[in-house]
């Protein structure tokens, strides 16, 4: 993510908008100030296409697009993957997320976890973007390793984009919503990715992540509207596998192909930055 520098005044803007309709986890009338953090998850950064085959040196997994102003819902879940090994002295970043755009577009609208190694520790926490204002931490909620996550994105016609985590291990949500006038609405994505920071971040070992619900038992799952029609990822013939690979083509996070059902799929890790 990048550090946005801006005003007192411009950053409680950003705020104000944001936790409009935001509540903590502990109930709906309830409020919070977000807290933001150093870190963006930015649109694709494409490295390669060969048909529905992409590869990308800050994503992995799987997106839908659609025609702009068509995708109107998605969700997902899956399993907080706990960090590999002992975490090394340099600080390295894994977010797991469900999102609108940024696979077509430069706007995203998005909700997720992140499985980290800051300080030389694990760290693991959720978050919430609506890209280009800065990536905001969820408070109130406490993400572990081993939890089930799911989560989803809609808009209405309006423009308003509401974005809504549960962490099923714990019985704990979150949930906000906010106006995106830039929105494109043109893909739908489940995506494992190295956030950025003035420049792609070193991916920490999360060894593998589990997506949709043959892992997490949540239904519908992997699953979004474009248009007129719903369905799993599997249900559209448009779908497109993402591996994130370093500057030179190495493979760094490769998923695994969908289920038969078409609901469920694996990010595995593959090597460090």
């Amino acid at each position: 993510m990048v550090l946005r520098w801006m005003s007192r005044a411009g950053l409680l803007g950003v705020l104000l908008a944001l936790t409009t309709v935001a509540w903590r986890a502990d109930g709906p009338n309830s409020t919070q100030v977000p807290t933001p953090v150093a870190r963006h998850h930015d649109p694709i950064i494409i490295h390669e296409r060969h048909g529905r085959n992409v590869t990308s040196t800050n994503w992995s997994g799987y997106a839908v697009a659609g025609a702009k102003g068509s995708v109107t819902d998605v969700k997902a879940s899956w399993i907080v993957p706990a960090i590999a090994g002992t975490c090394p002295s340099t600080e390295q970043y894994s977010s797991f997320w469900v999102g609108i755009d940024g696979y077509s577009s430069n706007t995203v609208e998005q909700i997720g976890t992140d499985s980290d190694c800051q300080n030389g520790k694990p760290v693991y926490y959720a978050w919430y973007e609506f890209y280009p204002h800065p990536s905001f931490l969820v408070n109130g909620l406490t993400i572990s390793p081993g939890d089930k996550i799911s989560a989803e994105v809609s808009a209405d016609a309006k423009g308003v984009f509401t974005v809504t985590l549960a962490d099923i291990s714990t019985g704990k949500t979150f949930g906000g919503s906010s106006k995106i006038p830039s929105a494109a609405q043109s893909s739908a994505e489940w995506i494992a990715e190295a956030p950025s920071s003035g420049g792609v971040l070193p991916l920490a070992d999360f060894n593998v992540v589990d997506y949709g619900q043959d892992h997490t038992a949540v239904s519908p799952t992997c699953y979004t509207t474009i248009g007129r029609a719903s369905g799993l990822i599997g249900s559209f013939p448009g779908n497109v596998e993402i591996t994130m690979v370093n500057s030179s083509g190495a493979t760094e996070a490769l998923p695994s192909g969908l289920s038969t059902d078409g609901s469920s799929f694996s990010v595995g890790w593959r090597s460090s930055r």
